[in-house]
């Protein structure tokens, strides 16, 4: 999923698949990160046993500089 079709979602919550083709890493390896060093993301995370879900608009701001 590329940045824009992530803009275009109309979800509060996307995966880490989502996140990790705009990031170009493993998503398994996102999800990681997330259950053990989520400050290192610098983009919020809410981790729910072994899934992860991350609020749209905070990482578009993220991605963005903003």
């Amino acid at each position: 999923m590329t940045l824009e079709e992530i803009k275009k979602l109309d979800r509060d919550f996307i995966t880490a698949a989502d996140v990790a083709e705009v990031l170009g890493t493993d998503p398994n390896s996102l999800r990681w990160q997330a259950r053990e060093e989520p400050a290192n993301l610098g983009f919020p995370v809410v981790v729910i046993k072994s899934r992860v879900k991350i609020p749209r608009l905070p990482f578009i701001r993220f991605i963005s500089g903003e």
